[in-house]
């Protein structure tokens, strides 16, 4: 589904990611984790087409993207979403939603419509008249969410999206992600919550100081050093071992 080649990108004298390969699977969930300032979301925004590359290659469903709008990226469908969640605070979620329902659709009632459906399934179906400045953290986390899954996208890259949640949201988006994936929408994600990469993802890759340094299944780069030393920690290690071990039984 996706294909990352030797993306780099440099601001001044940072080199905020170098030569990135990677790939995305159809049909997976895909994590991308590592420290603060590592450069995950500006990989994402390469990939996406908001910061352009200095060098590398971004090939989605077999067509090359390098280079090309996000509003371009967007209509094939690869959409992203933001850790800053800035909905549009007066219009209501059912309006907000019918934001990304319009890339597709452009009868108005139709757009609200659909983004009704899109809402329900994101569990907002209650919230739909309610103005969007008026959610909480939560509540516009799935906002951001249903907006960009209201586009259609064959691929969906997360950003950060159960930062800022309790335990019980977090259980609940979880399983909302876990739907979209099964809906038949590919999901690549950076998440610092590692309980929820464990619980999700099929593949990590690791990414420190612009490098990625490492990549495999949940339990595997737990037990890798390079990341245990520059991530995870031997104790957020030991639960993400712990928690693979159980879900295999």
């Amino acid at each position: 589904m996706l294909e990352v080649s030797g993306l780099t990108r440099r601001f001044g004298g940072l080199l905020a990611v170098a030569d990135a390969s990677l790939h995305v699977p159809a049909g997976s969930i895909v994590a991308l984790v590592g420290p603060n300032g590592a450069g995950k979301t500006t990989l994402f925004a390469m990939i996406s087409g908001f910061v352009p590359s200095d060098s590398g290659k971004v090939v989605f469903a077999g067509e090359d993207v390098t280079g090309l709008g996000p509003h371009v990226i967007c209509a094939r469908g690869l959409v992203r979403t933001f850790q800053v969640v800035q909905p549009f605070g007066r219009l209501s979620v059912r309006e907000n939603v019918a934001v990304g329902t319009h890339l597709r659709v452009a009868d108005r009632r139709e757009a609200l419509a659909r983004a009704t459906a899109v809402a329900e399934r994101v569990g907002m179906g209650h919230l739909l008249d309610r103005p969007a400045q008026a959610l909480t953290v939560a509540g516009r986390k799935r906002l951001e969410l249903a907006r960009a899954l209201a586009t259609e996208p064959r691929l969906l890259l997360l950003d950060e999206v159960m930062a800022g949640l309790n335990p019980t949201e977090m259980t609940e988006m979880i399983r909302i992600v876990r739907g979209i994936r099964d809906g038949g929408v590919t999901v690549f994600l950076i998440e610092h919550v590692m309980q929820a990469v464990a619980s999700l993802a099929e593949r990590v890759h690791v990414l420190n100081q612009g490098r990625l340094i490492a990549e495999g299944a949940p339990a595997e780069i737990a037990r890798m050093p390079e990341v245990v030393e520059a991530y995870l920690g031997h104790g957020v290690a030991e639960r993400m071992t712990a928690q693979a071990a159980g879900g295999a039984r």
